[in-house]
């Protein structure tokens, strides 16, 4: 396949699949701030606001009959993002997670999130109706934590939903957000990945994350290991330095926009990964589609937390 193509005259419909969790927001006098985040619901709020009424942006999930769970669903619907996939697993409960931040800006997160409900997104029979729908949509989106959280049978079937969209001409989007601490080796990682790579039309990747899963040399490493795959369009992000992209045989290279002060790195990575995906689907070129993503997340961290206000 080649690399991503505008979308088409009619509305398009775009899935993201993973997990939202309970965010707090340690400050620095010991109080918490209270308010929700996951990197595949992050990207899909940054997605439906640069998309607007140009498409249709669906969430994949699965969350408990909760309160927290309830308010969830209503932020995400304030934001334009569909519920119809979002499976309610009576008795379960979202994951959560802490973020503590550093002078810099730099972030640390403390999770809490074994008994979470998307551990049985795609096991549930609710979840058949929803695996059997994904194909017919017109892009899929997922991360390296999707991989982890689903296990190893919703990883299974994820794949085959994978090559029947394909097949029905569905575009395959991942951002490898490698997290060691959710997988029980590096092996199994590194083997959940490689199943998934080949059915992928533009990867998004953190070059950290590609360095500690696959230890990669340099950047030259990853690209050529992408072409291998087949890969037609890859983006490796590089947080303050110029982003690397290689797209139908050509490279490009866009700067970062740099900013005074960070203060919170939280979704700077997920907030460009949706404006990139955006002008690309709206028909710029991967330099436009960089140079929105870079702007996108200089704002985003300069705010608290993984979503800044509209």
């Amino acid at each position: 396949m080649t690399s991503l193509s505008p979308l088409g005259p009619n509305t398009p419909r775009i899935a993201l699949i993973g997990e939202c969790m309970i965010e707090l927001q340690h400050r620095a006098d010991g109080s918490l701030q209270q308010s929700f985040g996951g990197d595949t619901l992050n990207t899909a709020v940054y997605l439906s606001r640069a998309l607007g009424d140009k498409a249709r942006v669906d969430y994949v999930t699965a969350l408990g009959d909760d309160s927290f769970s309830d308010a969830m669903c209503q932020s995400w619907a304030d934001e334009g993002i569909g519920l119809d996939l979002v499976q309610r697993l009576p008795g379960r409960l979202p994951g959560l997670y802490c973020i503590q931040t550093d002078a810099n800006g730099e972030r640390r997160f403390l999770y809490w999130r074994n008994e979470a409900a998307v551990r049985d997104c795609f096991t549930t029979p609710a979840a058949e109706p929803i695996l059997a729908a994904l194909p017919d949509y017109d892009v899929l989106y997922f991360s390296g934590i999707t991989l982890a959280v689903l296990g190893a049978k919703g990883r299974e079937r994820l794949i085959q939903t994978l090559i029947e969209a394909r097949q029905r001409d569905a575009r395959i989007v991942f951002d490898n957000n490698y997290r060691p601490r959710l997988w029980a080796s590096q092996e199994e990682a590194r083997a959940a990945y490689r199943s998934v790579l080949p059915h992928v039309d533009l990867a998004l990747l953190t070059v950290d994350d590609e360095q500690a899963l696959f230890h990669f040399a340099d950047c030259d490493a990853v690209f050529e290991a992408y072409a291998q795959i087949g890969t037609p369009e890859v983006v490796l992000k590089r947080g303050a330095e110029a982003c690397l992209i290689r797209c139908d045989d050509e490279a490009f290279e866009v700067p970062a926009q740099q900013v005074e002060k960070v203060v919170d790195t939280t979704a700077a990575g997920d907030s460009f990964s949706a404006a990139y995906l955006a002008r690309r689907l709206l028909g710029g070129s991967p330099v436009e589609a960089a140079q929105a993503g870079h702007w996108l997340a200089s704002r985003v961290i300069q705010v608290p937390g993984a979503l800044i206000p509209r």
